[in-house]
């Protein structure tokens, strides 16, 4: 595609994703399918979208000393190409504007520009991270790295790795997760036969550690509250060596389709995905008392994902987070029932906030107080997890991206009396 016709799709594109609409993943998806874009023209409109997302404060500050169309000069400013292709698409006048932007110091910008973050989110963040604040905000703004989880049902990691770098694909065994595989690229994955035959999810490490927390065992009856597309439902399988009956609850059975395929590719026999209405169903309350273990991986802000969804940050409000955690306490006090006594409970989100986090366990805690906390520390030590004391914060699992290297989430623990 010639620069110039490349530039506008992604103006193009741009237009309908700074909407906020919809989610950009999705935007960007219908975009690229619409417009028949090839490999290459598809990855460089949707990197460029999601340049601008991360660092939308910036570029807005930027534009405004540029002309034209404002979607356009965001497109420049974080068009994910070789700069001379660039060059070439732009009008002399444009390419001085860029040049000049491209001078522009870090240090000689306000904060709001360096860590691009709606100020709603600042203060929350700020008082937890101290001086850590602009190492968080730095990772936030760069790319996510991709983990894959190896599926211990089918395959060992160390041989995984070897079939990797034979097909010259460098990975790393994860630091915490004893399922994971670190990739230093992002080659296509869905072609190969370690996907097709299951040995292998693409999975965050720190996802895979809120699986690990469960400790799903043999036999056991289990329920992933909040199933969505099975990423953790499966590694749970998979701990449980496909035995006893592994239950898939989620309200959208939209996403439990999602899982079916990759069900299929698992290897697993004993996950068994429900659709439900909302957490008071009558088929939750059928297994009430009768279940081993629950992880409930509540609805959320996402906010833990900003690597990957930095259209979260500018679709999300106060209102709504105070919202979500009146319905992540509900959830999870309906799935406590579901535990018979000595029973695991793990609520997790893949949220950075407190009132999401700390503060949704307490309120849990003050109701429920025949649930007993469990040290995230401890347990991640007993299943062999490096450095668990660096992974937690108090009684809590806590991963931050600039920290750990994974997304950012919490889990909380307790065992029922």
């Amino acid at each position: 595609m010639h620069p110039k016709a490349l530039l506008d799709s992604a103006a193009e594109l741009l237009k309908l994703v700074l909407r906020f609409e919809h989610p950009a993943d999705a935007v960007v998806s219908r975009f690229i399918r619409d417009q028949r874009l090839g490999p290459r023209e598809r990855a460089t409109v949707a990197e460029t979208t999601y340049a601008v997302l991360r660092k939308k404060t910036l570029f807005n500050y930027l534009a405004q000393h540029g002309s034209g169309p404002l979607e356009r000069r965001l497109a420049i400013l974080g068009f994910a190409a070789d700069r001379d292709f660039l060059f070439s698409a732009l009008s002399s006048p444009e390419k001085e504007w860029l040049q000049r932007c491209d001078q522009v110091s870090p240090d000689d910008l306000m904060d709001l520009h360096r860590h691009n973050l709606p100020q709603w989110l600042v203060e929350p963040l700020k008082s937890q991270m101290g001086a850590e604040f602009d190492a968080l905000t730095h990772s936030l703004n760069a790319l996510a790295g991709l983990d894959l989880r190896v599926n211990a049902l089918k395959a060992k990691r160390p041989d995984v790795q070897k079939q990797l770098a034979k097909l010259g694909i460098k990975s790393e065994p994860t630091p915490y997760s004893p399922w994971g595989l670190r990739l230093a690229d992002k080659p296509l994955l869905t072609k190969l036969d370690l996907f097709v035959q299951g040995d292998i999810e693409v999975q965050d490490e720190g996802s895979q550690l809120l699986a690990l927390l469960l400790d799903g065992k043999r036999g056991e009856m289990v329920v992933d509250f909040c199933a969505g597309a099975g990423g953790k439902t499966l590694a749970v399988g998979a701990s449980m060596r496909s035995t006893g009956r592994l239950y898939a609850f989620d309200v959208s059975a939209h996403r439990l389709d999602a899982l079916k395929p990759r069900l299929a590719r698992s290897g697993l026999s004993n996950v068994h995905p429900v659709a439900i209405a909302h957490e008071r169903d009558d088929r939750i309350k059928r297994l009430a008392g009768k279940i081993d273990r629950v992880l409930v991986d509540a609805p959320c802000s996402g906010l833990g994902t900003l690597r990957r969804n930095p259209d979260l940050k500018w679709r999300q409000n106060p209102k709504a987070i105070e919202e979500m955690a009146v319905k992540q306490l509900a959830i999870l006090q309906s799935a406590a029932r579901l535990l018979k006594p000595g029973g695991r409970l793990v609520y997790a989100t893949c949220s950075m906030l407190q009132a999401e986090n700390e503060a949704v366990a307490q309120a849990f805690q003050a109701l429920q107080p025949d649930f007993k906390p469990l040290p995230a520390a401890e347990l991640l030590s007993q299943l062999g997890v490096a450095q668990p004391e660096f992974l937690c914060a108090g009684e809590y699992l806590r991963l931050w991206p600039h920290r750990h290297a994974t997304d950012g989430f919490f889990a909380a623990v307790w065992q029922r009396a």
